[in-house]
Formats: C-alpha cells, sequence, structure tokens
C-alpha cells in the first residue's frame, strides 16, 4: 500500500472516489481477519467500523478542511496502537454511532504521520476545534 503525504492528495483520491473511507486500526490485515466490536454490548458487528470521507453537501468549505476535520476525529486510537489508512469496501449495515459497517474492505493507502500534522494544524487554525453546539 502506499502512503498518502498530504490532505490535497487525499483529497485528490476522495474526490475521485478512490478513497471514500477512513480507518484507525492495526492495519488491513488484521482488520481482514475479524470484523468491529461494539465495546458497550461486547457484540461482534457485521462489518468494519469506518469514518466516510466525503463532505455533506452543505459543506462549503474547502474539501481540505473536512478531511481535516475527519482525520482529527480518533487521533487518540493512535495513543492505542492503531494507524490510519484510507479504504473502500461494501457497506452492509450501520455501528452503534451511526457509522457505516463494511465487508470486502479494499485497503488504499495509509496517512503519513505528515499528513496527521497538516490536519492537526488546519484543523485548529481554519475551525473551531472542540466547540460545543449547545450548552447544557
Amino acid at each position: 500500500m502506499f502512503t498518502v503525504h498530504t490532505l490535497r492528495e487525499l483529497s485528490e483520491l476522495v474526490g475521485l472516489g478512490v478513497a471514500p473511507y477512513l480507518r484507525y486500526s492495526p492495519g488491513p490485515e488484521s482488520d481482514a481477519s475479524h470484523p468491529s466490536t461494539d465495546h458497550e454490548s461486547g457484540l461482534l458487528m457485521p462489518g468494519v467500523s469506518v469514518n466516510p470521507l466525503a463532505a455533506p453537501e452543505w459543506w462549503s468549505l474547502p474539501l481540505e478542511d473536512w478531511l481535516a476535520r475527519r482525520v482529527c476525529q480518533y487521533l487518540r486510537e493512535l495513543r492505542e496502537g492503531a494507524r490510519p489508512w484510507v479504504l473502500d469496501g461494501k457497506q452492509v449495515d450501520f455501528g452503534p454511532d451511526n457509522e457505516p459497517l463494511l465487508v470486502d474492505l479494499q485497503p488504499v493507502a495509509w496517512i503519513s504521520p505528515d499528513l496527521l500534522e497538516e490536519a492537526r494544524e488546519r484543523y485548529h487554525a481554519r475551525l473551531d476545534a472542540g466547540a460545543a453546539t449547545h450548552e447544557a
């Protein structure tokens, strides 16, 4: 698998429909051997949970801003030994957080540490990272 080094490169892949999903895990070989588990119930899900990368129609900022936000959403997984990578596959259902569940995974590329850093910087510079959508 090749490695994507910039948000611009990732944006091109997403725009072509080649890499519509992001996943943080040990990698494709590990994920091919078992589906994801719902950690709260302990149930095996019918596929691997992923994060969609395509921006919704209402998003009017650059795609790179959306991708930075998506890449940064699961950075905590890095501390648990996961690596980010992009993929495609067949969607079979949704997980407990409404995330797509995929089978027939088609790995596309690893996400480089340089891209992670670029995403962090862009996310904090261009968006109100961590802002609450409402007050309790």
